[in-house]
């Protein structure tokens, strides 16, 4: 499992968390944390994309 996918598995985990809860302030902590494994999914895919780019540059160079 990639690590973007691991990061979208715990956002989806955090955003079930806070359909569950009752409580508000939990919800908040939940919708966050998932928030924040969202944008570290996305900046691993960004990174992986770039880096696939970079060598494919590399490689019409040689």
């Amino acid at each position: 499992m990639s690590e973007a996918l691991l990061f979208r598995a715990r956002a989806d985990e955090c955003r079930a968390q806070a359909e569950e809860t009752k409580l508000e302030n939990v919800r908040e902590r939940c919708l966050r944390a998932a928030a924040a494994w969202t944008a570290m999914a996305e900046r691993g895919e960004r990174a992986a994309a770039m880096r696939a780019e970079l060598d494919r540059a590399k490689a019409a160079c040689d």
